[in-house]
């Protein structure tokens, strides 16, 4: 993982991340969170993998179920955030959409995706941090933000 601060102005920082060949997403740009002390940011990017996890919640039963891609993908769309979590620490969130050669698309939250060849996203931090709560409904930590 490579990473390079682009653009800082009033609270507000602005990161590329570059990410080659078998990283692990998730893993790196948790690392990066907490190494950069990011608490509230946005996250997009671009690129593909040669395998990945899509989590999809199951309202039902309360837990994510694993789509296993075990194929190379294109990154079509890639949009996250990270917040901080309830015991404080970044906790980071992405939502993604994949395509396949066959040009189907697979989408979800992303648990794990294994870069081949680059994953190039950026970062863009907020001066204001976001916080997660517990929710009791649906057993999860979610933004709640602060009045």
């Amino acid at each position: 993982m490579q990473h390079r601060l682009l653009h800082e102005n009033g609270g507000q920082r602005t990161f590329a991340i570059v990410l080659q060949t078998g990283d692990e997403a998730m893993d790196c740009l948790s690392r990066f969170a907490r190494e950069q002390h990011v608490e509230a940011a946005q996250i997009t990017g671009i690129g593909a993998f040669e395998k990945v996890v899509l989590k999809y919640f199951d309202w039902g039963d309360r837990e994510y179920l694993d789509n296993r891609v075990n194929e190379q993908v294109e990154v079509a769309s890639l949009i996250g955030d990270v917040a901080l979590a309830p015991d404080g620490a970044p906790s980071v969130h992405v939502h993604l959409v994949v395509g396949r050669r066959d040009g189907s698309a697979m989408a979800g939250h992303l648990g794990s995706g294994h870069v081949r060849p680059t994953l190039e996203l950026i970062v863009t931090e907020s001066p204001a941090h976001l916080r997660k709560v517990h929710d009791a409904e649906s057993g999860l930590a979610l933004i709640r933000l602060q009045t």
